[in-house]
C-alpha cells in the first residue's frame, strides 16, 4: 500500500512522518513552496519534540518525499489522507472548510481507480457525506472512490507518540473495504492494542469536536472555581485536589489558570456552536458560549492583577512575560493567552520584554512591538512585575534568589499555578496566584 498525505503543516507533516516509520512509502502534497523545500530538506517549518529527528530519518530512507503535483499524488496513492486545517472563518464562528474542500476538488480530476479518502482535519459534522459526493460525481472512477473519516487526536508536545501509539483509532466508514484499508494503515498500533471504533460519518466528525468541547468545559469549570476562591479566600489548587479524587471526575484538565489557546480548542468550541444553530440546536450548545467567555476572562484578570500589583498605573512600567506559546513544548502562539496579555499591557504604555524557549521568532513575527529576550535573567532585569504565563519546565525550576536579584520588584503573577510558592515567599517575593491566596 502506498499513502499520501495531502496538507503538510503541522497535522500533515507529522502523520506522514510517522507512517513512513511505520514501513509505507508515503508522499506528501504541500502546495507552499517555501515548506516543501524545507520538508524536502528535512526541516520542520514549526517545534514539535521528536519529529525532526524523524522527518530526517524517513527522508534519507526514500520512504517519505514531497510534491505538489495532484496527478502524481493521484498515480501514486491507495489510500490519500486529508491534513489540510480548517481554521475559524474571518466573517463568523464557523470553520472555513475552503481548504478541505478545495483539496478534494484538485485531486478528484486523477482518481481513475478504485481508492480511499481519508479525512483528519476537524471538520462540522456532515462534511464527510457532502465530499463523498463530490468525489462520486467527478471523479473519473466513481463509486469506486470511497470517503472515510478518521479524526486526529495530536497533543502538541506529543505528537509523535500519540501518532505511533494512539490510544484510540475512530475510523467513519461506508464500507468493509474502507475499515479493512484503514486496519492495514494502522496494523501496528492496533496489534499492540489500541481500541478501534467503527463507526459512521456524522459520529466520527463529532468525536474530536465533542472531546475538545469537554476539555475546554473542564478547563473553563475550574477556572470559574478561581474566581470565587479569589474572593473567598480559598485555594483553587487544594480544591481540585480534593474534586480530583473522585473517580468520576479525575485530577486531569483541573489546572485553574489564564486558560486554554492554541489553534483547537478555541476555534473548535466556535465552530462547534455554530454548526449546532446551522442544524437548529443552537440551545444544545449554549453552554459553550459561557466557556468561551470564562476562558476570555481569565487574560482580563491578569491585567487586573497587574495593575493593582504595580500601583493602579502601568504606563512607564516594564513587566516581564515568561511565556509566549499557548502551551509549552510547543512554537505554537495562536490564541495564546500569554502573548494577547503581553500585547495588551504594552497597548497600555507597559514596557514589555517577552522570553520563551521556542516561540520567540513567530511571536516577533506576529507583535514585532514588544521586546524579546533569549535568556530569563535578560527578560527580567530591572522588571518592576514578572508574569509567568506558559508552563515551560525552565520557568518551574528558577531559582528564586537568583532572579530576586536582577529584578526591579520582587512581585510575580503565577499565571499557572504551578511555582513552588513557599520558594518565593522565602526569597522574599510576592506572588499572585489565578485562584490562590497572596503569598509574600
Amino acid at each position: 500500500m502506498k499513502i499520501t498525505v495531502i496538507g503538510c503543516g503541522y497535522l500533515g507533516a507529522t502523520h506522514a512522518a510517522c507512517l513512513a516509520s511505520l514501513g509505507f512509502e508515503v508522499l506528501g502534497v504541500e502546495i507552499d513552496p517555501a515548506r516543501r523545500s524545507a520538508l524536502e530538506r528535512g526541516v520542520l517549518p514549526f517545534f514539535e519534540p521528536d519529529l525532526p529527528e524523524l522527518l530526517v530519518e524517513q527522508v534519507e530512507s526514500g520512504r517519505l518525499r514531497f510534491t505538489d503535483d495532484m496527478a502524481e499524488a493521484a498515480a501514486f496513492g491507495d489510500v490519500h489522507f486529508v491534513c489540510v486545517g480548517t481554521p475559524q472563518r474571518a466573517d463568523g464562528m464557523g470553520a472555513d472548510l475552503s481548504y478541505v474542500e478545495g483539496a478534494v476538488a484538485a485531486l478528484a480530476p486523477y482518481l481513475d481507480r478504485p481508492t480511499l479518502v481519508v479525512g483528519k482535519s476537524t471538520v462540522p459534522v456532515g462534511t464527510a457525506e457532502r465530499l463523498q459526493e463530490i468525489l462520486r460525481t467527478t471523479a473519473p472512477a466513481g463509486e469506486a472512490v470511497e470517503v472515510a473519516w478518521n479524526p486526529e487526536f495530536l497533543r502538541e508536545g506529543f505528537a509523535v507518540k500519540d501518532t505511533i501509539e494512539p490510544d484510540r483509532l475512530v475510523l467513519g466508514v461506508l464500507s468493509e473495504r474502507a475499515e479493512a484499508l484503514l486496519r492495514e494503515v494502522y496494523a501496528q498500533p492496533i496489534a499492540g492494542g489500541c481500541p478501534v471504533i467503527v463507526t459512521d460519518f456524522p459520529t466520527a466528525e463529532l468525536v474530536k469536536v465533542a472531546a475538545n468541547s469537554f476539555l475546554a468545559t473542564k478547563i473553563s469549570f475550574i477556572n470559574a472555581m478561581a474566581e470565587l476562591c479569589d474572593v473567598t479566600g480559598a485555594d483553587v489548587v487544594t480544591l481540585a485536589d480534593a474534586i480530583g479524587f473522585d473517580a468520576r471526575i479525575g485530577r486531569r484538565f483541573l489546572n485553574a489558570g489564564v486558560g486554554f489557546g492554541g489553534g483547537c480548542l478555541p476555534k473548535d468550541i466556535r465552530a462547534f456552536r455554530a454548526r449546532a444553530e446551522e442544524l437548529g440546536v443552537k440551545d444544545a450548545l449554549r453552554f459553550l458560549h459561557e466557556i468561551d467567555r470564562i476562558n476570555i476572562r481569565r487574560r482580563k484578570r491578569v491585567i487586573k492583577i497587574a495593575r493593582a500589583e504595580l500601583g493602579g498605573r502601568l504606563p512607564g512600567k516594564r513587566v516581564a512575560v515568561l511565556g509566549a506559546a499557548f502551551k509549552p513544548n510547543s512554537d505554537d502562539i495562536r490564541d495564546s493567552p500569554a502573548l494577547e496579555i503581553a500585547a495588551t499591557l504594552h497597548e497600555k504604555g507597559v514596557r514589555v520584554v517577552v522570553h520563551d524557549p521556542e516561540a520567540i521568532p513567530p511571536a516577533r513575527k506576529k507583535h514585532p512591538e514588544l521586546e524579546y529576550a533569549d535568556t530569563i535573567e535578560a527578560a527580567c532585569e530591572g522588571a518592576d512585575l514578572v508574569l509567568h504565563l506558559t508552563e515551560w519546565l525552565e520557568y518551574r525550576s528558577v531559582d528564586p534568589v537568583a532572579l530576586g536579584a536582577v529584578v526591579a520588584g520582587k512581585r510575580m503573577i503565577d499565571g499557572r499555578n504551578c511555582l513552588d510558592l513557599a520558594a518565593y515567599a522565602d526569597a522574599g517575593w510576592t506572588v499572585r496566584s489565578l485562584g490562590r491566596p497572596t503569598v509574600g
